[in-house]
């Protein structure tokens, strides 16, 4: 049987335990029958993270896994070429079947009818201030990419900033596509900007800081100034649900998408929780990862200048 050497994993003991606390993990979605296929979509995507974990590890020359320091028998089931094979073949089943329902979702997100905005917008942008209706840049769609930035903050939210690492590129392609993007904060322009240089990002930023936007798109949440609401769920059915938002009230992630059509703006879909999963792709590729997301206190985890040894910016990558 292999062996593998223990100091490599010394940050994931006790992932079976996270293993199962993941998989317990649901989407907080809304009870409307849009959003049950939503939820369902979820659980299916945990169980396959999971079976994906489940895997037997297929034994190879130890000679590899070995160094001279302290060696350890994986506890994970092993198994043959042929083992493996076969447990991989069913899981890739249920793997085309998680794609048929997503790609059914992502019709059924297209079919949800179009709501005319019902008040314009400022933002403050590069180019100075900018309507909704500007920020399509010309194009038909527009994706909005709520990104958690309190005004008295001086940096954004470190998991809205991973989220970004993802897209930051992205846009390029979206906007030859006739699709535009930006991501829109609450904080000052002068922050986001300085944020975005520090983090080395180029995709379009723009503050509403100076509207409603945030509050009626249920991004930030403060009883004082507009009704609860969060994932399609209104204050009572927050509190129903033993939900405690007096704890994350302020700046919540999400995001949203626009139509633009014969000059009229209209609001065409919202997403927020782990609606916004598969946006993340660091989860995306740790699910494929032999631990999984063995998230555990999330101690590991850091805006990208932040880890040890990571060129400083502008210098050689």
């Amino acid at each position: 049987m292999s062996t593998v050497d223990v100091n490599h994993f010394r940050p994931a003991l006790g992932h079976k335990t996270a293993r199962r606390a993941e998989v317990r993990q649901r989407s907080r979605r809304t009870s409307r029958q849009g959003h049950e296929d939503d939820r369902a979509q979820a659980r299916e995507g945990d169980a396959i993270a999971a079976a994906w974990g489940q895997l037997p590890m297929i034994e190879v020359d130890a000679a590899i896994l070995t160094t001279s320091r302290r060696t350890i028998m994986t506890e994970h089931r092993t198994g043959t070429r042929e083992e493996w094979r076969a447990a991989r073949f069913e899981l890739l089943q249920a793997e085309k079947e998680l794609t048929r329902l997503g790609d059914d979702l992502a019709r059924r997100r297209r079919d949800l009818p179009w709501v005319r905005l019902g008040k314009d917008y400022t933002f403050d942008t590069e180019g100075g201030e900018a309507t909704i209706a500007d920020l399509f840049h010309g194009r038909s769609q527009l994706l909005i990419y709520h990104l958690m930035f309190d005004p008295e903050w001086d940096v954004a939210c470190p998991s809205c900033s991973a989220i970004a690492d993802g897209f930051d590129k992205t846009h390029l392609h979206l906007q030859n596509h006739d699709v535009a993007f930006t991501a829109v904060s609450r904080a000052p322009l002068k922050k986001l900007l300085a944020y975005r240089h520090r983090m080395d990002w180029g995709f379009p930023w723009a503050s509403s800081g100076r509207t409603d936007f945030n509050y009626d798109f249920h991004v930030t949440i403060d009883a004082a100034v507009a009704p609860v609401e969060y994932n399609y769920r209104n204050q009572a059915e927050l509190e129903a649900a033993d939900i405690n938002w007096r704890k994350w009230s302020g700046e919540q992630p999400g995001m949203s998408a626009f139509a633009l059509e014969d000059n009229v703006v209209y609001h065409t879909y919202s997403a927020y929780s782990r609606g916004l999963d598969a946006l993340w792709n660091m989860w995306q590729w740790l699910d494929r990862a032999p631990l999984g997301r063995n998230e555990g206190d999330m101690s590991w985890f850091h805006r990208h200048d932040q880890y040890e040894g990571r060129p400083a910016h502008g210098s050689p990558r």
